[in-house]
Parts: structure tokens; C-alpha cells; sequence
């Protein structure tokens, strides 16, 4: 496999099954700063997010977790979450799902079991994050999609899934507070989610 430099991907892999792509996906070794997922029938690698990403993660994960749906826990791990139906495997910035299925041994997790999943937007994964996740996400059943774009400083939260993605969707600039939708029902304070020396 070859690294293309003008867009993140590995080629040669737009051909192959999914449970190929999964296997290969097994096997990369990504570069150091990047994280590899599965979108539109390739394997893409992303850079690793910039260093205030994480006081936003933290302050996400801080916020929604008294609201967290029985037996659900919330993470910025890395983790491998798969859609075997729009042949997708991505590695959400934030994640909350049923505890019990990270009870296996296996890396490739039920996309279909998240409650909860927000995207950290980079140069390099916008246009992903703002359209193939949200079909995905929202044709996979994920309740609530917080897309926060870390470009423009406003965040979006997607929620009524269905077949054709979401239904419903309301977007504030950072710094606004913003409701966060069933099974979470709870308020989402944007205060601090501004890159460093922006504020």
C-alpha cells in the first residue's frame, strides 16, 4: 500500500470488500500523527487533532456525563466503530456507548450500539464530518451527532435519525449554550470551546 500525499488515503483499496478493507485496516501502520479510518471504499488517514482539542473534548465529555444514559460510559479513546451496511469504520473524537459492548476482543466495535458521537472538525476531515458522518451516523441510528467545526467556531447538533441521515439539526457559534437532545436531555455549554487566543 502507498501513502497518497494530496489526499489522506491509502490506494488501492477503493475496490476491495469491506471485510477486506476492515482486514487491511488491521494491518496499517499509520504514520506518526495520524489516525486511519474507512470512508467511501478507503482506507483515509487523518492527522491527530491540535493540542486545545483536548481541553474541548474534556469539557464535552465533563458536561455529558451526569446525563448519560443508564450503563453508558463517554470517552475520547481511540476506538474503532463500524457500519457494515454503508461500509464505513470510523474512530469518533467522542464516543458514548453501552458499556457492555466493549466486552470483547475484538477491535471493531457496533457503530449501530452509540448513543452519542461527536466529530472534532481538522482541515483534512471537514468535509468528511460535515457530510458522509452525518449520513452515516444518522442512517446507523445514533441518537444525538455534535459536530463542533473547529474552523468556522460553531457547533451543530444533528438528532432524529433515519434512513436519510438526520431530521433535525440546530447550530450555535461557540460560547452559546446549546441543548443536547434525548437519551441526553441536557444543556451543553460552549464556554472555552475557542482555539487559544481567539477568545
Amino acid at each position: 500500500m502507498t501513502l497518497m500525499t494530496e489526499r489522506p488515503t491509502i490506494s488501492g483499496t477503493e475496490s476491495r470488500s469491506f471485510e477486506a478493507l476492515l482486514d487491511d485496516l488491521d494491518e496499517v501502520v499509520a504514520p506518526v500523527g495520524y489516525k486511519a479510518e474507512i470512508i467511501r471504499g478507503s482506507i483515509v488517514l487523518s492527522p491527530w487533532s491540535k493540542g486545545y482539542y483536548l481541553r474541548v473534548m474534556g469539557l464535552v465529555c465533563q458536561q455529558l456525563h451526569s446525563s448519560l444514559p443508564e450503563g453508558h460510559v463517554i470517552s475520547s479513546g481511540p476506538f474503532l466503530y463500524v457500519f457494515p451496511q454503508d461500509e464505513r469504520a470510523y474512530g469518533p473524537d467522542i464516543h458514548a456507548a453501552p458499556r457492555r459492548i466493549f466486552e470483547t476482543a475484538s477491535n471493531r466495535l457496533d457503530g449501530e450500539a452509540l448513543s452519542f458521537v461527536a466529530e472534532l472538525t481538522s482541515a483534512a476531515t471537514r468535509d468528511d464530518d460535515l457530510t458522509d458522518k452525518v449520513a452515516v451516523y444518522g442512517r446507523g441510528g445514533v441518537p444525538v451527532y455534535l459536530l463542533l467545526d473547529m474552523q468556522e467556531e460553531q457547533v451543530t447538533v444533528f438528532w432524529t435519525p433515519s434512513a436519510k441521515g438526520y431530521e433535525s439539526r440546530c447550530t450555535k457559534p461557540f460560547g452559546e449554550k446549546l441543548h443536547i437532545p434525548k437519551p441526553f436531555d441536557c444543556t451543553l455549554d460552549t464556554s472555552g470551546f475557542e482555539a487559544p487566543g481567539s477568545r
